[in-house]
C-alpha cells in the first residue's frame, strides 16, 4: 500500500483528481446564471494574453511619472509570468476540462497551468506592491472566473496563481529599482 493511501496520510493523487472535478463541476454550474455569464466572458475576454493587466501598467506607468521604472519593471514581471506559463503548458500538455462545457474558446487546448492565473496573481503582487489596492480583488476574481467558465482545473488556476505571484515576488526588489523597503 502506497503511503499516501493510508489511513491518516496524504490524500491519494486519485482522490484529489476527483476532487479536481468535482469543485469545477460545482462552481463551472455558477456560469449557469446569465450575470455570471456575461461577467465570466468579459473577464475571460479582458484577460487574454495578460491584455488587462499590461495596459493596467502601462496606465500605472503613464500617470505616474515618478515610479514610471517601477510600473513599466512591474509590467514587464506580469508579462513575463504569463509567458513562463505559456511555456510550462507546452511541457506539461494537460488537456482542458472534458467533462463540462466551457462558456468560452480558449486560445490552446493545454490546461496547466492557468495563463489568465498566472498574469492576474502576477499583477496583483507587483501592482499591488505600487499602491494599485484594486487589483488584487480583480485578480481574484479573474482567477474564479477560469473555474466558472469550465476551462480549468482548480488545480491548474492555483499553479498558475503561484507561478505568477512567484514570479512578481522574485522581481520585487528589482521593480522598485534595487532598493529595500
Amino acid at each position: 500500500m502506497d503511503e499516501l493511501d493510508e489511513p491518516g496520510g496524504l490524500p491519494a493523487l486519485g482522490d484529489l483528481s476527483d476532487l479536481d472535478h468535482r469543485l469545477l463541476s460545482a462552481l463551472r454550474a455558477r456560469g449557469a446564471s446569465p450575470g455570471v455569464a456575461r461577467a465570466t466572458r468579459a473577464l475571460s475576454g479582458a484577460g487574454e494574453h495578460g491584455a488587462l493587466w499590461i495596459a493596467a501598467g502601462a496606465v500605472g506607468a503613464a500617470v505616474d511619472g515618478p515610479r514610471r521604472t517601477a510600473w513599466l519593471r512591474a509590467t514587464a514581471l506580469t508579462a513575463g509570468a504569463h509567458l513562463a506559463s505559456m511555456g510550462l503548458k507546452r511541457i506539461v500538455r494537460r488537456p482542458r476540462p472534458a467533462h463540462v462545457e466551457p462558456l468560452v474558446r480558449t486560445a490552446g487546448r493545454h490546461s496547466f497551468p492557468s495563463s489568465h492565473a498566472a498574469s492576474a496573481a502576477a499583477a496583483a503582487v507587483a501592482y499591488g506592491a505600487l499602491g494599485a489596492y484594486a487589483v488584487p480583488p480583480l485578480a481574484a476574481a479573474m482567477c474564479l472566473s477560469r473555474l466558472v467558465a469550465g476551462v480549468h482545473y482548480p488545480s491548474d488556476v492555483a499553479a498558475g496563481a503561484a507561478l505568477g505571484a512567484l514570479t512578481a515576488r522574485l522581481g520585487a526588489r528589482w521593480t522598485k529599482g534595487g532598493r529595500r523597503d
